[in-house]
């Protein structure tokens, strides 16, 4: 008897362990949500904290801001061509890159007024709700502690520090998200000109320090042109870049991952690679998810933002988010998408009169905003990490508008219609906010409204203006009584409460705006460097 008993228990055990451990989950393996294809990623969403934050912040900032060159856009790529003004800049400055070249503008480069809490202090004031850490730019150099980049990152040079660790600590004191922006899928690329050598002149077919092997840790392993193609290729993501550049960047993506946990996550393209089909990127963006998804009780709270950009990757609709580059949707996008944009270049070039005012820049975050976009600007530091006048200017000015008319922005959803005119439309629970860009003045009709009438509101308010606003619903609209004495502000918010849920009542489509005009402007004015500067003609050889 004894004999059978010892069977069934022996028997039982293992079933008995599984039992438990699926009932308390002790060491239980991490459940696998997405998978790096097409479809499985198409099961992201958009997270709630995303589409309420509404404006975020970041800088465009490394050891190209202190080249001493007004032309640092693309300056660690421009100065390896000759002819190019970053070329010139740097022959004046430093010397021929055959002998000084961009690995002594890292190491010469100092950063000493870094301060991640007071650059998180200053973006928490100006209004933003998450912030952006550049991790890694297309000069192959990281701004963490990097275990696939021991040498060339922030710790060894520039700041000295851990910017990446530095700045999620200091966004996790303020209360705000945090996130990195990295542009390594294109470096193999757009990194090969230090390859090169001068074609003409006294130093012609010196070969440049790109080509010293004792630097390929910075520089990268010499591509065939077959595989980087032409400068238009070039500047993009690389045609087929090699098995070990793939994995190179992968696991430098991994890395950053693993150890930093980003809430947002950005790739300067579409999906890498073209050689791969985007395998290697498809892998990056399901980690991202599952590391997120494993920190928020199985839900994918992060947000990844990729570019529909044609030739930049492979871009497939509903793996992620959409990231625009200073370019601004024509009408209300569904689900929401990111507008980047900058106070001017892209790096700070000691050129504060080429900043774009800050009114300019409210209007554009207000007009994103309508369409259901978020607005991050970027806010370019100085060489040693600290900012201009005229920066610290638009983020009070960013700050003081939002701390008086913020509710019309954040935590707010489109309406039926985006504009009238100067007129911007944004809902938030029963609430109809008009934000006018210009000043109203005397008799002022929102025709949008003209087929509402007076029982649908509730009340009609000017935001930060006490006294009491006459109104009325007519067939042309809703009529108000501007008051003459209005304080000067950047833009104006009418607060329309409503009886019902505005989502609810009709509208009326009334002079919609374009953004065609403005988008076609910073294209022309910005180019894809952010200086206006254009690449190379095909003949010029690096």
């Amino acid at each position: 008897m004894e004999n059978i008993i010892m069977f069934f228990v022996k028997r039982s055990l293992p079933l008995l362990v599984i039992a438990a451990f699926m009932l308390f989950g002790c060491n239980r393996p991490e459940k696998v949500i997405f998978e790096p294809t097409v479809k499985s990623l198409r099961q992201y969403e958009t997270p709630k904290w995303f589409k309420d934050a509404k404006f975020g912040i970041y800088c465009h900032w490394n050891a190209q801001s202190a080249s001493k060159s007004s032309n640092n856009g693309w300056y660690a790529r421009y100065m390896y061509e000759q002819g190019h003004p970053a070329y010139n800049d740097h022959l004046k400055n430093w010397g021929h890159p055959s002998e000084v070249g961009y690995k002594d503008i890292i190491e010469a480069w100092n950063a000493d007024k870094f301060d991640a809490e007071n650059w998180v202090r200053q973006f928490k004031d100006a209004g933003a709700k998450y912030v952006l850490t550049m991790a890694v730019h297309h000069d192959n150099f990281d701004f963490w502690d990097s275990k696939y980049q021991p040498k060339w990152n922030s710790l060894n040079y520039g700041p000295k520090v851990d910017v990446c660790g530095q700045m999620k600590q200091a966004c996790e004191k303020e209360g705000l998200r945090w996130g990195v922006r990295t542009h390594l899928g294109r470096t193999y690329s757009w990194f090969q000109t230090n390859k090169g050598a001068d074609s003409e002149g006294p130093k012609k077919g010196v070969a440049y320090d790109g080509n010293d092997p004792a630097y390929e840790d910075l520089y990268l392993e010499k591509a065939k042109p077959e595989q980087i193609g032409t400068t238009h290729s070039q500047i993009r993501h690389p045609l087929t870049p090699s098995e070990k550049w793939m994995t190179e960047w992968k696991n430098r993506m991994f890395d950053l991952i693993d150890n930093y946990h980003p809430d947002h996550f950005y790739f300067d393209g579409a999906i890498p690679f073209m050689n791969d089909s985007g395998k290697s990127g498809m892998e990056v963006i399901a980690h991202y998810y599952n590391d997120n998804a494993s920190r928020h009780n199985g839900k994918n709270e992060g947000v990844m933002v990729i570019k529909d950009i044609k030739e930049h990757g492979f871009y497939y609709e509903g793996i992620s988010s959409v990231v625009l580059e200073r370019t601004r949707e024509n009408n209300i996008v569904y689900p929401a998408r990111e507008t980047e944009n900058s106070t001017g270049p892209w790096f700070y070039n000691g050129n504060e009169t080429g900043y774009r005012t800050s009114k300019s820049l409210l209007h554009e975050m207000i007009d994103v905003v309508s369409k259901n976009c978020n607005f991050v600007l970027n806010i370019p530091p100085k060489p040693d990490g600290s900012f201009d006048d005229s920066s610290l200017e638009i983020l009070q000015d960013f700050g003081f508008w939002l701390s008086k008319y913020g509710e019309a922005i954040y935590s707010s959803r489109p309406w039926k219609t985006f504009s009238e005119g100067d007129i911007r439309f944004t809902v938030n629970n029963k609430h109809l906010y008009a934000i006018f860009l210009n000043r109203p003045s005397g008799k002022t009709v929102i025709g949008s409204l003209a087929k509402w009438s007076e029982k649908d509101i509730a009340s009609v308010d000017l935001v930060g203006y006490n006294n009491k606003l006459n109104w009325k619903v007519s067939e042309s609209g809703l009529e108000l009584t501007i008051p003459e004495s209005l304080d000067d502000e950047m833009a104006y918010v009418v607060k329309i409460s409503c009886k019902k849920i505005p989502s609810e009542l009709p509208y009326s489509i009334v002079n919609l705006n374009s953004s065609e005009e403005e988008n076609k402007k910073n294209k022309e004015r910005y180019g894809a460097d952010g200086h206006g500067k254009v690449a190379m003609p095909e003949n010029v050889k690096s």
